[in-house]
């Protein structure tokens, strides 16, 4: 087995050079039109604070045109639908207007308003929450439900709801009542700046309830929200900050949200630290405290003052010589306690190795962003004394190195889940899992290959090149970039269809797709998307 491996990864070693040596301009263009094709595609748009309303708007004004509709029914309706268009038409074609409104809390046919009640005008009236039976039409409110309480009590109500920042759905009063109050007539009833509160509140919920649309995490916040029109992948804000769209951490593609999430608990728990003493220390049987041996024979004494064995953790006397305690003998074998700590050492030297090669990859990732900076100078020191623009190669290839270097470092932490026990241990058997992970880990080998010869060749003074000098660092830095684009793509497909393609596991384990061109760059809301 391991010499048909090393003989396959020779191979494969062989083929990437032979590609090399075929690399040539049409090998360049191409590679630029994939860059250029890329860039052109988006199916993110920002939203800033000042657009929030025009974006908000652009959706009610559809379901108002659609439905017939206020202003206040479309957007207590998307509410309830969390501003999904498509499926609260689905709901009224399927179920007909009646039914669409009462699940959403709305009345189809609302109740005649006492200023519009000639009789109204004529009677007291009485408030059923206050109680108080001497009040003038004019000093009550009838809702849409029907049900109608004094001003001063509704006042109320709404206060205490956009206070508790439960405005956008404000119930009405009436004991076992779901009707929504009218948005219009909660803002004539409450204060100014609770008003405006409450307006900021639904014009807010069109990111907080939507699907699509999500805050950019960036912190500071950056004030941004950006809308998909999907509900996955990965995105990059105008503040420059990169991020996965469905669980909002940083972006971490090849790997799945579940196996980030379980990576950073794992990483800042002390699962790791508990593992390393339960394999270097003993439990005193009196206090519980950890105690831990540097030398010296096997009867521990705490700084409780209680004795104990170090090969099996009973309490003991203190008489004792070298080799045994008196009274005391632990002779026997005790198979599960050994089981337990032979799976904890190794438990603790896999984590230990996916997690060193995860830091040093991540570490590297910071080195070769100051590159990329670097890089950029000298190209434009060098567009100043040729004046030429055309090393734009050299930034392209720096931009490659960032990513590829980034996608390296979450691969460790994709092959930690996707070939240990914790996920997919009964996804497949030993032989399949051990065959897998010797592909993966081959073409991983040739990826930080070719990224380290990437990152070679451009941590080089190009700057001061002559024009035969940078030619040549021209063709390395396109060869070594279309191979490491390409690896990097292999990868993702290796993954996608060979590693959790056949996996049946109940959790989803999607991941971003992989794009030449880097992380999608959300546009302007307004803008046209291609």
């Amino acid at each position: 087995m391991d010499d048909d491996y090393y003989l396959s990864c020779e191979e494969d070693e062989e083929e990437k050079e032979e590609e090399e040596d075929d690399y040539d301009k049409d090998d360049n263009d191409q590679y630029e039109q994939a860059h250029r094709d890329e860039s052109t595609k988006s199916t993110s748009q920002i939203i800033t604070n000042e657009s929030l309303v025009a974006a908000q708007k652009e959706v009610l004004v559809r379901v108002m045109e659609l439905l017939t509709l206020k202003k206040s029914q479309a957007r207590t309706l998307l509410i309830h639908y969390r501003w999904n268009v498509d499926k609260l038409l689905d709901v009224y074609s399927e179920r007909g207007k009646e039914s669409l409104f009462k699940t959403a809390g709305l009345t189809v046919f609302a109740h005649t308003s006492l200023s519009e009640s000639r009789y109204s005008l004529r009677k007291k009236m009485t408030c059923e929450i206050c109680m108080d039976d001497d009040l003038q039409s004019y000093t009550m409110t009838r809702m849409d439900c029907g049900h109608c309480f004094c001003n001063n009590c509704w006042k109320e109500h709404f206060t205490v709801k956009i206070n508790e920042g439960m405005s956008k759905r404000i119930t009405c009063m009436a004991h076992k009542c779901n009707a929504i109050c009218d948005e219009d007539v909660v803002k004539k009833l409450v204060y100014p700046e609770l008003a405006e509160k409450f307006d900021r509140f639904l014009v807010e919920s069109y990111v907080d309830d939507n699907k699509r649309v999500k805050w950019c995490p960036s912190t500071p916040h950056c004030g941004n929200a950006i809308r998909r029109e999907d509900d996955g992948g990965e995105v990059e804000c105008s503040c420059g900050h990169q991020f996965c769209f469905s669980c909002l951490s940083e972006s971490h593609s090849p790997c799945s949200c579940l196996m980030w999430k379980l990576w950073k608990k794992k990483c800042e728990d002390e699962s790791e630290t508990l593992n390393w003493i339960t394999v270097h220390t003993r439990m005193c049987p009196k206090c519980s405290k950890a105690v831990q041996r540097s030398d010296g024979c096997n009867l521990m004494t705490c700084i409780c003052g209680q004795h104990f064995c170090w090969l099996c953790g009973g309490a003991t006397g203190v008489s004792h010589t070298w080799t045994t305690i008196d009274g005391h003998s632990c002779g026997k074998f005790k198979e599960e306690k050994v089981r337990q700590m032979e799976r904890a050492k190794r438990d603790l030297k896999r984590y230990t190795h996916y997690y060193h090669q995860y830091r040093s990859h991540t570490d590297s990732s910071k080195q070769e962003f100051k590159l990329r900076e670097s890089v950029r100078e000298k190209v434009a020191s060098l567009s100043e004394k040729t004046h030429k623009s055309e090393q734009k190669w050299a930034s392209n290839g720096a931009d490659l190195l960032f990513r590829s270097r980034k996608v390296l470092s979450y691969t460790y932490v994709f092959a930690f889940y996707m070939f240990g026990e914790e996920l997919f241990k009964d996804e497949m058997s030993d032989e399949e899992r051990e065959m897998k992970k010797i592909l993966f880990e081959n073409l991983q080998q040739q990826l930080i290959g070719y990224i380290e010869r990437l990152s070679k060749t451009l941590n080089q003074p190009f700057d001061y090149y002559s024009s035969d000098e940078l030619e040549k660092m021209n063709d390395e830095t396109m060869r070594f970039g279309i191979v490491v684009d390409n690896l990097c793509k292999e990868m993702y497909e290796c993954i996608e269809n060979e590693l959790l393609g056949p996996t049946v596991a109940g959790h989803n384990h999607s991941i971003a797709p992989y794009r030449s061109e880097g992380i999608e760059k959300a546009i302007e809301f307004g803008a046209d998307m291609v």
